[in-house]
C-alpha cells in the first residue's frame, strides 16, 4: 500500500507520453532491464526458499508450538527428523481443495461480474470504473474498482452462515490452514507460470513487456506489465487485492472462532489484532482507485513475486499474530491494551493522513491548504523520452515536510502494534516488523533511485530540503 513520493500536477497528467527521467529510455521503466550476478543470485534464493520460510513457519506452529527454535534443536540433537517433521504435516486434502475452488471462485465472481454500486450511495467512496496510469507502452487502462463491494458482500455471508445458516464452521479456515496452504501454492505458482507463457505467445500488450537474459529473473519479476484476459479481468489488480485481502479478515475472524472455541473466550489481543488489521483491510478497499497509482500497480510486472507473494506469502505470513494467538492467548493488561491500540491508531493516521495531503495536493495542482496554509514545494522539470519536457511539484509541506515516506513510518507503527499484542514469549509474531522495515527501507531506496535518474539536480534539491526518509534525526 505505499504510494510514490512525488506529486504531479494536472498539467503534467495531461500528456499522453512516457515520464521517464531526463535522458532515460523506455527500459528503465518499471523493473530492471539488465541482470547482474547480485540480483540474479538473490531472485533464485527467494525462489528456493520463499516457499519454505512460509512453511517453516506455519509448521512450528502447527508441530512446536510456534516456536522457531525447537524444529531446528530436535534435527540437530536427533530427536527428529526432516521425513518425521513432513510426515505429521497434513496433506492435501479434497475439503481443503474444494474450499480453496470456491473461493477463488467467488472472488472471480465479484470482480468480474458485480459491477460497483458502493459509490453510488457511500458519499466519498471512489469507486466503478476508473484509470490507472500511463503504461511504458502510453496506454492508460481501465478497472473496474468494486474491491470494498466484494469484501462486504463476502463478510455479510460469512455473518449470516455463522449466526444464521450454520453451513460450515467459522473456524474452517484454522481448521483446514496447511492443506490449505497447498493449494494457495498450487494457484500461486499456476497463475505465475501462466502470465510468464502469456507474455510469450499473446499478451496484453506487447510494448509493455520486459525480456532478459535470464529465465529465472523474468518468472520472479514478471515479463508483462499489465496481463489481462478480457476487458476487465486485471492480474495485478485482482491478486494483490483479491483472494488474499478479502480474505485477511476472514482469517483473523476464525482465529478468534478457533480460540472461542478451545479456551471459551476471545482475548482482547485478539480482538485487537482483528480491529487492527481490520482497519488496514478496510483502508485497503476503501482507497482502492488510489491504490492504482502506487509501485505495484504503476511500476511493478506481473510474475512470481505479485502473482506466488499475493497467494501464499501475504495470506499465510501477515496473519502470523493471530495464528499464535490461538496457540499462545494473551490477555493483556488495560494500560498495555490501550497503549497497543493508541499505537495502532496513530500509526494509522499518519499513513492515511500523510497519503491523504499528497493525494489533495496532486487533486489540487498545489492550490489547498496543509496543515492550515498553503504547501511549499519545490518545482522541478524531466525530459521524456521524446524530448518534451514537463514539470513537477514535490510538496514540502505537511507529513511530506517530516520525512520523505513518512507514510511508511505510520504503516510500520501499525505493523509494531499488531505483533505487540502477542507479548515477548516468541519471535514468530515479530516477523511481520522485521520483513515491513525491510520492505519499507528496500521501497524508499527504490523510489528514490528512480526519482534521482527522473530529476537529477531537482531531486538533490528536495533531499536537501527534506533530509530524512524515514525517522527524523535518524534515517
Amino acid at each position: 500500500m505505499a504510494a510514490f513520493p512525488e506529486g504531479k500536477s494536472s498539467e503534467e497528467r495531461k500528456h499522453k507520453s512516457i515520464p521517464n527521467g531526463s535522458g532515460t529510455s523506455q527500459g528503465q521503466w518499471g523493473r530492471a532491464w539488465e541482470v547482474d550476478w547480485f540480483s540474479l543470485a538473490s531472485v533464485l534464493f527467494l525462489l528456493m526458499f520463499s516457499p519454505l520460510i512460509v512453511y517453516y513457519f506455519i509448521m512450528s506452529c502447527d508441530q512446536y508450538h510456534c516456536s522457531l527454535t525447537d524444529p531446528i534443536i530436535d534435527m540437530l540433537t536427533g530427536n527428529s527428523h526432516l521425513s518425521d517433521i513432513w510426515n505429521k504435516t497434513p496433506s492435501l486434502s479434497w475439503k481443503a481443495a474444494n474450499i480453496y475452488i470456491f473461493w477463488v471462485t467467488f472472488q472471480v465472481v465479484l470482480y468480474i461480474f458485480v459491477p460497483d454500486f458502493c459509490h453510488k450511495f457511500v458519499p466519498g467512496y471512489v469507486g466503478g470504473v476508473q484509470e490507472g496510469s500511463l503504461t511504458p507502452a502510453g496506454t492508460v487502462n481501465k478497472y473496474e474498482i468494486n474491491g470494498l463491494q466484494a469484501w462486504i458482500i463476502t463478510h455479510a455471508l460469512w455473518f449470516a452462515n455463522a449466526y444464521y445458516f450454520h453451513w460450515f464452521s467459522p473456524t474452517i479456515i484454522f481448521d483446514n490452514w496447511i492443506p490449505l496452504l497447498w493449494c494457495a501454492n498450487i494457484l500461486g505458482y499456476s497463475v505465475s507460470t501462466f502470465a510468464m507463457i502469456k507474455s510469450y505467445f499473446f499478451p496484453s500488450n506487447a510494448k509493455d513487456c520486459k525480456f532478459t537474459s535470464s529465465l529465472f529473473y523474468d518468472y520472479m519479476m514478471g515479463i508483462e506489465f499489465n496481463p489481462r484476459i478480457g476487458k476487465w479481468f486485471d492480474f495485478k489488480l485482482f491478486f494483490n487485492g483479491r483472494p488474499g485481502i478479502v480474505a485477511w479478515t476472514l482469517i483473523n475472524y476464525s482465529y478468534a472462532a478457533k480460540q472461542q472455541e478451545l479456551y471459551g473466550q476471545v482475548t482482547n489481543s485478539m480482538i485487537l489484532v482483528n480491529v487492527l488489521q481490520g482497519i488496514y483491510v478496510l483502508d485497503f478497499f476503501w482507497n482502492e482507485a488510489w491504490y492504482l497509482k502506487t509501485i505495484d500497480i504503476c511500476h511493478d510486472h506481473f510474475g512470481w513475486y505479485l502473482g506466488w507473494g499475493d497467494c501464499v506469502w501475504l495470506p499465510y505470513l501477515y496473519t502470523l499474530q493471530g495464528l499464535y494467538l490461538v496457540y499462545h492467548p494473551v490477555q493483556l493488561s488495560t494500560a498495555n491494551a490501550v497503549g497497543i491500540l493508541l499505537l495502532g491508531l496513530v500509526g494509522y493516521y499518519i499513513f492515511r493522513m500523510t497519503n491523504h495531503q499528497k493525494d489533495l495536493f496532486r487533486r489540487t495542482d498545489g492550490n489547498c491548504k496543509i496543515w492550515g496554509k498553503k504547501p511549499e514545494y519545490i518545482e522541478c522539470s524531466y525530459t521524456s523520452v521524446d524530448g518534451t519536457k514537463y514539470y513537477s511539484k514535490l510538496m514540502i509541506s505537511g507529513f511530506w515536510g517530516v520525512a520523505r515516506h513518512f507514510n511508511y513510518t505510520g504503516d510500520l507503527m501499525g505493523s509494531l502494534a499488531y505483533c505487540l499484542t502477542c507479548g515477548f514469549g516468541h519471535i514468530l509474531p515479530y516477523f511481520y516488523i522485521i520483513y515491513m522495515t525491510i520492505l519499507l527501507t528496500h521501497r524508499c531506496i527504490r523510489d528514490e533511485h528512480r526519482c534521482s535518474s527522473k530529476y537529477g539536480k531537482d531531486w538533490k534539491r528536495y533531499t536537501t530540503v527534506v533530509p530524512y526518509r524515514l525517522i527524523p534525526g535518524v534515517f
